[in-house]
């Protein structure tokens, strides 16, 4: 296991946001930059990390793909260990990192759960389904999504049978990163900023 590098941002106390980055990108990329910064302003307290693979890229420059489940799995754990605190403690992330905080959210007893484009199943692989999961999960669960996502789209998500403690929002045109084609009369800050807007609402549904 590597040393944890957390990236922290906003107030010392109070409930704690922890954001895994997804598989292609790094935690301080802009997309994952502007998320953090847009939270840490609504007076939540951000934490973000790196899984080894990552790390290994920032230092050699290589790319490379994801670490076996069992090391991201692990990385989350000892992540949930170093932020826990008095406050609420809500994990998740981008795609891939999202997907694996929402395999350990029950077993470390996390207050909440935030998945920001949820990898359902692969892009033109809907029969390779990645909820069975999310049928019983207990954690009290926020799942924003495109409604162009590729990786979920609503009409599939509806029949997926998905646990009474999660909630899907869905954001007007949007990809896995949730920009909005030019035509539709949406821009990605706006959907960034309705994201956020979810998020908050529902960590002070925790606190």
């Amino acid at each position: 296991m590597n040393e944890l590098n957390l990236l922290i941002e906003g107030p010392g106390e109070g409930a704690t946001v922890a954001l895994a980055h997804g598989a292609g990108a790094a935690m301080d990329s802009d997309w994952m930059n502007n998320l953090s910064a847009a939270l840490a302003a609504r007076g939540l307290r951000v934490v973000r990390f790196e899984f080894p693979y990552m790390q290994r890229r920032r230092e050699d420059g290589k790319r490379r793909g994801p670490d076996r489940p069992p090391a991201l799995l692990a990385t989350w754990r000892s992540v949930i260990d170093a932020v826990s605190g008095a406050g609420p403690l809500i994990i998740g992330g981008k795609s891939m990192g999202g997907r694996i905080a929402s395999m350990v959210a029950d077993e470390c007893a996390v207050d909440g759960l935030v998945c920001l484009g949820y990898p359902f199943h692969p892009p033109r692989a809907p029969e390779k389904l990645r909820t069975e999961h999310l049928q019983d999960l207990r954690t009290p669960t926020l799942i924003l999504q495109g409604t162009r996502d590729t990786f979920g789209l609503p009409e599939e998500v509806a029949g997926y049978g998905l646990a009474s403690t999660i909630r899907v929002h869905w954001l007007e045109d949007g990809d896995h990163s949730f920009k909005p084609r030019v035509r539709s009369g949406r821009t990605l800050a706006q959907n960034m900023d309705e994201a956020v807007n979810e998020i908050t609402r529902f960590a002070a549904t925790l606190a």
